[in-house]
């Protein structure tokens, strides 16, 4: 006899192979396809025999917390600020992201981005499309020997980017909610790792513990010469206060891969030739994508399995 599929909630459309696996292994409801009326109808006939659901980390819709059956809802993502946990403890609901597959691919990102702003490459190819090098040289970068690098949030992607950075032969400086186990001066505030930095890179998560964290007064304390790189959370930064530090030269250049309300970038930033501006892309590698998609498939199959799951948030 044939075992019954299990039911899974698939709350948006988050990775299409990691989707179509999904609709594979198990049976599935896509509450993202349908328009918003039909919706509730969806999540009241779907009590009682759905328990888990698969979303991205990084939103929810709120009906999914009033699914009274669900027991787990099974991220793709490592950022899980899209995920209410006020809802989810108080409906005893596990939650599972992705983390350290990803690490790799925006750590590499993050480099990228530091090499693409201390050297202005974007606007050094534009120089060569536009037959500019007829006419004179590109206008000097700037090296990285020798230089700090400020981590503003020293996790996994943050040590990543950490072992990246020595080879360049720069100096490693980081603030952390609290010091961690590294041979790297640690700093007890925002401001003094900014004035400490010449790169100022953040690889905070969302909330609203980091809101707004790098803001005019960081953005001062980083200087004429300084860099800010974000491929954290665009929660994190004031985007006007950046926009006009980059404006009036109070900070040399950016590159960013976050932002605020993506896709939706600031028009004050869309028109300034001293930032890098990237459409989310840091983990946005084919490789790092599926072994986030598997990760979502092996926490799902553990609690159908009654097996500890591999990656539970635990939110304190």
């Amino acid at each position: 006899m044939k075992s019954k599929k299990q039911t899974v909630l698939v709350v948006n459309a988050f990775h299409q192979e990691t989707l179509d696996k999904l609709d594979l292994i198990y049976t599935t409801e896509h509450l993202w396809k349908l328009p918003a009326s039909e919706k509730p109808a969806l999540i009241k006939t779907l009590n009682g025999r759905c328990r888990a659901a698969a979303s991205a980390s990084w939103e929810c819709d709120h009906l999914t917390y009033q699914l009274e059956s669900l027991q787990l809802i099974a991220a793709f993502g490592v950022g899980v600020d899209g995920i209410d946990f006020k809802q989810t403890d108080s409906h005893g609901i596990r939650v599972t992201n992705t983390p350290d597959v990803l690490n790799d691919a925006v750590a590499d990102l993050a480099m990228a981005l530091l090499l693409a702003t201390t050297r202005d490459m974007i606007n050094a190819d534009k120089f060569v499309r536009h037959d500019e090098w007829r006419v004179g040289a590109f206008p000097f970068g700037s090296g990285l020997t020798g230089k700090t690098l400020g981590i503003l949030g020293m996790g996994r992607i943050g040590a990543a980017i950490a072992r990246r950075a020595l080879p360049f032969n720069l100096k490693l400086a980081y603030h952390n909610r609290y010091p961690k186990d590294f041979p790297y001066p640690y700093f007890t505030s925002v401001e003094a790792l900014a004035e400490a930095s010449d790169i100022l890179l953040c690889v905070l998560p969302g909330g609203a513990a980091t809101e707004n964290i790098v803001n005019a007064s960081v953005l001062s304390k980083l200087g004429s010469q300084g860099v800010f790189i974000n491929v954290g959370r665009g929660s994190s930064v004031d985007e006007t206060a950046l926009a006009v530090a980059l404006a009036n030269g109070t900070i040399k250049a950016a590159g960013l891969d976050v932002y605020k309300h993506e896709p939706h970038v600031p028009k004050a930033l869309q028109t300034l030739d001293n930032v890098v501006l990237m459409p989310h892309i840091g983990s946005a590698t084919v490789e790092t994508r599926l072994a986030m998609g598997d990760l979502v498939l092996k926490n799902l199959e553990a609690y159908f399995a009654d097996r500890p799951l591999l990656t539970e948030v635990n939110v304190i």
